[in-house]
């Protein structure tokens, strides 16, 4: 063959074929044909390989190149998480990662920094408050990558237990206590004990409590679930053994549209609505270093037995998570990651067991050698909110309290501590945790809307509300809450302040209150509201009837123990009252017959006997009422819109006794019998000469089933 001559390669394949429809023989005359010798072409006739020819090729290759890359990534031909777990044993900077800054130092072109030891080296373990030997083999557990944010329990739904309630005849389980320092109090006394039924309260009570919803098949038995407003006693907190509701996001408060506008003008208050909060960006938050060196070895391992936990595999990433533990026992990750799937399995299964078993290995990562700190934090802080999820509000203050020994800077800790002391009822260390935050922070939100909370419950009323309502207009997480607009409004009421329905009528555009009148916090949607009713329209009409026709026998029996030297009347200690004298004497409560107050007026109990709508109600009270002269009661709401309340007029002077519910006012009458629904605001006033005796009692909502008045828990 002749010598090549301008031969440079081609890539393509159109030489002399590329030049259209003329001659492809190599002999043409054509000045097509002589461009293409000229150009590349060959002297012999047979094609060479052109510039043009060269570029084809180049783009076919790259194009070829860029979609076999998008098929790695399309059909996940590569898993690049277990690549990167392997690069991670080359983290040359301490980052908990591999990147170009590892590369750098492993190729010389940058100095090795050394990172900052989690634990000083001198300690032998980081935590020694928490020395406790750790099973090599005691359960299941899962990791995560990207670290949940840990929710508190004041917001986080309950579930309940589907298995058998055997627990409850013999009595509330107890938390297992380990053996180690750590957490050795008892939580014998978080469980609460039935109420002496001599000191049952009307109406509700600045106390913190948390009562959160449950799940239940049925969505129309939906019940929202707030912060508790009622005495602390009264409170029957909700774990995976009790039967509740949950709430359907399909379903809404309910309104009232029966209610005519309040007189009162209601001005724009200067908080941002909800929406443009959430506009606002969130500050990004630094991501947590849960891998010491060790798991940074393992880390593939422990990624496989993770992405088994969130594709919902629970019970093969527990057998994962227990293979880790016992080939490296040492592991905090693989530990921390058992925790979580007792945490999940406890959920999927109802199970308090589980749940107290996730409890107890969450205290044991933290209780591992080498932890890192963050994984400390996340471990207790779920323990603690494991802890008040069961009603284990000691054990939980106690976590809480060793958190914040740990982390002494982190307010946000000390905002919990603070939460976790309300639950207990102890006031004053939960002021001077708050007192402590917002020396330190004095905008912090939360910190302002609990201090308020407390001030107002030691009847600090004025001092209460620049801290409630500051903390609301912060936007702060965990201050949008509908307990604190209540009792911002309250406070304001009371000094006059007519600013006060502006908050309410906010609540009310936030969805925490069903209407400006109707400010309930456990509710039952799509229930009928309205703030008067007829007995025909409760369906309670035999009730009623049989109320008014023995009223004389209801009212002689009430005379006959209202002697104060017997100690059966007990004065309203609320603080409901601005002025004056109010006592009860309660027959049932919370569906519980007070078989010692009947001894008094045994025919009175014997005609309610035969009605199971008021004592059966675990959500109201069957009582007498004695108000005396000059006696004047807030405006204020009863805590669920489950009830009805009946007022039988027993003793009631001619003039100067009356009631308000809603923006409607009303007289008792002897013998005759009022019913409104005590969800709404209501006030009395007592300005007549001589006592006013009434008879109270409560009934279910006519709406409400069967099973919904079986399962709903008892305020």
């Amino acid at each position: 063959m002749a010598p090549r001559k301008n031969a440079k390669g081609g890539g393509g394949g159109n030489s002399s074929s590329s030049s259209g429809s003329g001659s492809s023989s190599g002999g043409s005359s054509s000045p097509g044909a002589r461009r293409d010798t000229k150009h590349g072409g060959h002297k012999n006739g047979k094609k060479g390989l052109s510039g043009s020819s060269f570029f084809t090729w180049f783009m076919v290759i790259a194009l070829l190149g860029v979609w076999t890359s998008v098929a790695v990534v399309w059909f996940d031909l590569v898993d690049y998480e277990e690549v990167l777990g392997k690069l991670g044993v080359y983290d040359a900077d301490g980052d908990g990662d591999f990147d170009v800054d590892d590369a750098k130092v492993l190729l010389g072109l940058k100095e090795r920094t050394a990172s900052k030891p989690t634990v000083p080296p001198e300690e032998a373990e980081p935590f020694p408050w928490l020395e406790e030997p750790v099973p090599e083999d005691t359960g299941h557990q899962h990791i995560e990558d990207e670290v949940q944010e840990i929710h508190s329990s004041l917001h986080e739904a309950v579930y309940t237990d589907y298995e058998d309630l055997q627990q409850e005849e013999d009595g509330p389980a107890r938390e297992q206590q380990p053996e180690g320092d750590f957490l050795v109090e008892s939580d014998a006394d978080d469980r609460f004990e039935p109420l002496e039924t001599e000191t049952f309260q009307e109406e509700t009570k600045d106390t913190y409590h948390v009562e959160e919803p449950a799940s239940q098949a049925d969505d129309q038995d939906m019940e929202e679930m707030m912060y508790e407003q009622e005495n602390p006693d009264d409170v029957t907190y909700q774990d995976y053994d009790q039967k509740a509701h949950e709430p359907s996001d399909s379903e809404g408060i309910e309104s009232s549209d029966n209610v005519e506008d309040s007189n009162i003008i209601l001005e724009e208050v200067r908080v941002p609505p909800a929406e443009e909060q959430q506009e606002i960006p969130p500050v990004k938050k630094k991501k947590p270093k849960l891998l010491n060196k060790f798991d940074k070895t393992i880390k593939a391992e422990l990624d496989a037995a993770e992405k088994l936990r969130k594709r919902g595999k629970i019970e093969e990433a527990v057998t994962a998570f227990e293979e880790l533990i016992r080939k490296y026992p040492q592991s905090p990750r693989a530990r921390y990651g058992k925790a979580q799937c007792e945490d999940d399995l406890a959920e999927k299964r109802r199970s308090n067991e589980v749940l107290r078993r996730a409890i107890e290995t969450y205290q044991e990562v933290a209780g591992l050698p080498d932890v890192p700190a963050d994984l400390v934090k996340l471990s207790l802080k779920r323990r603690s909110d494991r802890q008040q999820f069961l009603g284990h509000m000691r054990g939980s203050l106690v976590t809480l309290q060793k958190l914040v020994q740990l982390f002494p800077d982190d307010t946000s800790l000390k905002n919990d501590l603070g939460v976790g002391y309300l639950l207990i009822g102890d006031n004053d260390n939960a002021k001077k945790v708050y007192e402590e935050v917002l020396n330190v922070t004095p905008n912090d939100g939360f910190a302002k809307v609990h201090y308020g909370f407390i001030l107002k419950a030691q009847n600090k009323i004025a001092e209460s509300i620049p801290y409630l309502k500051e903390g609301i207009e912060s936007g702060d997480p965990g201050t949008d809450d509908g307990r604190f607009y209540f009792h911002l409004g309250d406070a304001m009421q009371r000094v006059g302040n007519k600013e006060a329905y502006k908050w309410y009528e906010l609540g009310h555009e936030r969805g925490h209150f069903a209407s400006v009148w109707q400010r309930s916090l456990y509710n039952v949607n799509g229930l009928k509201a309205q703030p008067w009713w007829t007995a025909r329209e409760t369906g309670y009409t035999e009730l009623v009837k049989t109320l008014e026709r023995n009223w004389k026998l209801i009212r002689d029996e009430g005379l006959s123990v209202m002697d104060k030297a017997k100690g059966l009347f007990l004065p309203e200690d609320e603080n409901l009252r601005e002025k004056g004298d109010w006592s009860q004497f309660t027959l049932w409560q919370q569906g519980r017959k007070n078989d010692n107050a009947c001894k008094g007026v045994p025919k009175t109990c014997s005609l309610l006997d035969k009605f199971p709508e008021t004592t059966g109600c675990r959500r109201g009270q069957i009582k007498y009422s004695v108000m005396h002269p000059g006696t004047h009661v807030w405006p204020h709401t009863g805590p669920t819109n489950c009830r009805l309340r009946l007022h039988l007029g027993l003793v009631i002077p001619k003039e100067g006794c009356r009631i308000r519910c809603a923006n409607e006012t009303k007289t008792w009458e002897e013998g005759k019998v009022l019913i409104f629904d005590d969800s709404f605001e209501h006030e009395v006033w007592q300005d007549a000469t001589s006592f006013r005796l009434i008879f109270i009692v409560d009934v279910w909502h006519p709406e409400l089933t069967p099973q919904q008045r079986r399962s709903l828990p008892a305020i």
